[in-house]
């Protein structure tokens, strides 16, 4: 029984002095090794306030900024020494706290993001398990607007955890959720994604939700899609279903508009009539008298190459309304059909003129 006792503390005295030898070194070197390996390959001015280690064998970033992209209170790495041997490095936990990541698309849809420079042969690197807390992502959008969209992610928290064997398999649970804010930083909604995903088989079983969010600020990415009138208020609320097998993916969705007001028309700024604008009015038909619209609909694409054209889903939304009319008061529906056919006479009779 002693030897085993006394090949423990050889071995434990020996990783002991490696670990204090690497905190040394880390201490003294690391932080600059650090911030030149990131500069080098991004090429972004980088700054890091403190480089550490801690048992068993955890590496810790404290203050860590790159540039105007990214930057994170602190960063917790915990490799596994282990997977080193089959040609893989596999960080067995990362852990961000308060990371903020700031996302600018300009005026062409380009992102500002770096690309990586090459690795020249550099082992893989595979993450099993992500935590995110407290973390904050800014996308600014100036592609819709010239002064740019500003829609913030505050209170990020979430799971990432990645299946651990076969070290080659692409499986994932996770758990997201976050408050959507404006450039001022109003509360406007909260999203929440879980589920699971498996790229090599294809499979997919998840659940996404937006709830209360208003959806007049996003009015520059939908125009007037939902309407020709312009709106003043509406709250969107989203459950939304992903099951995928064999890369067949399903996504059944019930939609809740509700609260939905229109600005007034001004007088005497009456415009062409068109069929077009018809069309644009259609959603407005299926709407109840309290401003209500609820859409049930489903959409069948491919999990790696997903289908969301603007004309396939606009179809499958004014299918989906055209269910509410069941549900509203008949002489409501009538009251807005003769309206429809009554713009219809004026717009044919002036042709005719």
């Amino acid at each position: 029984m002693k030897k085993p006792i006394k090949i423990f503390i050889w071995v434990f005295a020996v990783f002991l002095v490696i670990f204090i030898s690497a905190s040394v070194y880390i201490a003294f070197n690391g932080r600059q090794l650090v911030v030149d390996q990131i500069e080098k390959n991004l090429k972004m001015k980088t700054s890091l306030e403190k480089i550490s280690l801690s048992m068993p064998l955890s590496v810790h970033l404290t203050g860590l900024k790159i540039g105007d992209l990214f930057k994170a209170d602190k960063i917790t790495i915990s490799p596994n020494i282990f997977s080193l041997f089959p040609g893989k490095i596999v960080l067995g936990s990362v852990t961000l706290v308060s990371p903020e990541v700031t996302l600018v698309q300009d005026s062409d849809g380009k992102l500002n993001i770096p690309k990586l420079e090459g690795g020249g042969g550099a082992p893989p690197v595979l993450v099993t398990g992500l935590t995110v807390e407290n973390g904050k992502i800014n996308f600014i959008d100036k592609k819709v607007s010239p002064e740019g969209l500003t829609t913030i992610l505050s209170g990020v928290n979430g799971r990432i955890s990645k299946v651990m064997m076969p070290l080659t398999s692409l499986s994932a649970d996770f758990n997201l959720n976050a408050q959507v804010q404006s450039a001022e930083f109003k509360r406007i909604g909260d999203l929440s994604l879980k589920g699971w995903i498996d790229f090599r088989r294809k499979d997919m079983d998840a659940e996404f939700k937006v709830k209360d969010l208003d959806a007049v600020y996003f009015e520059p990415y939908y125009g007037d899609f939902l309407s020709e009138k312009k709106l003043l208020s509406a709250d969107m609320n989203l459950d939304s279903t992903f099951k995928a097998k064999d890369n067949d993916l399903n996504i059944d969705t019930d939609l809740k508009l509700s609260g939905l007001v229109y600005a007034p028309e001004e007088p005497g700024t009456e415009q062409e009539l068109s069929i077009f604008k018809l069309e644009k009015q259609a959603l407005d038909l299926f709407t109840d008298k309290e401003g209500n619209l609820n859409l049930e609909f489903n959409i069948e694409t491919k999990l790696d190459k997903p289908e969301l054209a603007g004309k396939k889903l606009r179809k499958v939304i004014l299918a989906a309304a055209a269910k509410n009319l069941i549900n509203q008061n008949p002489g409501d529906v009538y009251e807005k059909v003769m309206d429809i056919g009554k713009q219809f006479e004026q717009m044919f009779k002036k042709k005719k003129d």
